[in-house]
């Protein structure tokens, strides 16, 4: 019944969660054909989609609006509607606790909540990134509490978002999926759902284990290169070698390189959170994993890194860092977003503001950020403004929205993080690169 349903399209698909994972899946579901019901406990964003008010970069606001407007989309903060829908997609937080623990606390309340109105013929899938196992040995066996049996009564599967924020590229609609359920029927309708909805191929492995575990591979292997060129950039400061010419030269090379590059550090919900679920899981088996934890540790010595460097610039200026106005242009974790989880710039102002410096912020894509008990606003850039400030440090690199060349030309000294100076050609000697 419930393969027919998927095939014509007469399913009522659930997403839990309407955040940068959720909302944009929403959407490609409902783009496809069907009716989506929406769940958040934010009532902000749960008002906001059902006015067709768009809150996702990658999500086209014309879009969402004609979805909601023929009655495609709507959301709701009422779980109990879960009764109605025929899958229930999991698009949840999955943070770290302050030791790196994980922490599954909102996909166990959503597992409950699912298992208060699990029927018959209901598919669940869950995408938020996690360690292999949580889905058989975490969400099942509440699932299972009800009486159900999976892969005759319910379908449960695991399928990993791989969204990107700002890719140009790549959005939910044409990147690849991975699937994997617990028996061969519920891979079998997961695979039905995705296929119908994407224009990319889905790919089917053996279990939900194998499908946990090569979305924690793609972003340990992102971890551990990014860390490895950091203290590369280090090592090159030292050496007196621009490590930009050096990344530059070696990616000519046709095979066997990938280039990654340095900066203050790694941010949003991926990178560097996902590997330390698999040095938890990894414990369990009497396994270390070294290497991804000595990466997180080099990763997190970046932002004071770059601290050190603004004093040291400063200092060369005779100037202390103490008591001086640093402006951090761009506080979004990557450029082209407003996304500002897990920022490194962010980890940069925290250990400025320790150092008694005045910090403001530039950033064309986040207008204000909470510090504290604080709302800073962005300054407004203007030829008074960077002519007063005693450094500018570039913390993203946003394409859009800042005009570099005006900057540099004005502030007394440009501290740049991201390389994103590189096409500038005049007053160059005021750029530093990191």
């Amino acid at each position: 019944m419930l393969k027919e349903k998927l095939l014509n399209k007469t399913a009522v698909v659930g997403v839990i969660g309407l955040g940068y994972v959720g909302l944009p899946l929403a959407v490609e579901k409902a783009k496809a054909g069907y009716k989506v019901i929406g769940f958040d406990i934010q009532k902000k964003r749960v008002d906001m989609v059902n006015q067709g008010i768009n809150y996702i970069g990658d999500v086209v606001d014309e879009e969402l609006k004609d979805l909601v407007e023929k009655g495609m989309i709507r959301a709701t903060t009422d779980f109990s509607e879960l009764k109605n829908c025929d899958v229930a997609t999991i698009c949840v937080p999955t943070p770290l606790g302050k030791h790196k623990e994980p922490d599954l606390s909102y996909v166990i309340s959503t597992a409950k909540e699912i298992a208060r109105y699990l029927h018959k013929e209901m598919l669940v899938v869950l995408e938020s990134t996690t360690y292999p196992g949580t889905t058989e040995e975490v969400i099942l066996p509440i699932l299972e509490s009800t009486g159900f049996k999976v892969g005759e009564d319910f379908y449960l599967a695991f399928s990993p978002e791989r969204v990107d924020p700002g890719n140009k590229i790549y959005k939910t609609k044409n990147t690849p999926k991975v699937v994997g359920g617990v028996t061969k029927k519920c891979t079998e309708l997961a695979r039905i759902l995705y296929e119908s909805v994407l224009e990319a191929p889905v790919y089917t492995v053996s279990s939900p284990k194998e499908a946990e575990m090569s979305k924690v591979l793609e972003n340990t292997f992102r971890l551990v290169n990014i860390s490895l060129i950091n203290e590369m950039a280090i090592l090159a400061r030292r050496m007196g070698i621009n490590i930009w010419e050096v990344i530059e030269a070696a990616a000519t090379k046709p095979f066997g390189f990938m280039p990654f590059y340095p900066g203050p550090g790694v941010g949003g919900h991926c990178i560097p959170i996902d590997p330390f679920y698999l040095v938890y899981k990894a414990k369990e088996y009497d396994v270390r994993f070294d290497l991804v934890e000595m990466a997180g540790k080099i990763n997190d010595i970046m932002p004071e890194y770059v601290v050190t460097r603004v004093q040291d610039i400063l200092n060369d200026m005779k100037k202390p860092l103490n008591g001086s106005r640093v402006l951090l242009l761009g506080v979004a974790y990557k450029g082209d977003v407003a996304d500002t989880r897990e920022s490194p710039a962010l980890k940069v102002w925290d250990h400025l503001e320790r150092k008694k410096a005045i910090v403001e912020f530039f950033d064309p894509y986040v207008p204000e950020v909470k510090r504290g008990d604080t709302i800073h606003k962005r300054i407004t850039l203007s030829e008074d403004y960077l002519k007063n400030v005693d450094i500018v440090v570039i913390t993203t690199a946003h394409k859009n929205g800042v005009d570099y060349d005006f900057v540099v030309k004005h502030a007394p000294v440009v501290f740049d993080t991201k390389n994103i100076t590189k096409d500038v050609k005049e007053n160059r000697e005021k750029i530093i690169l990191l």
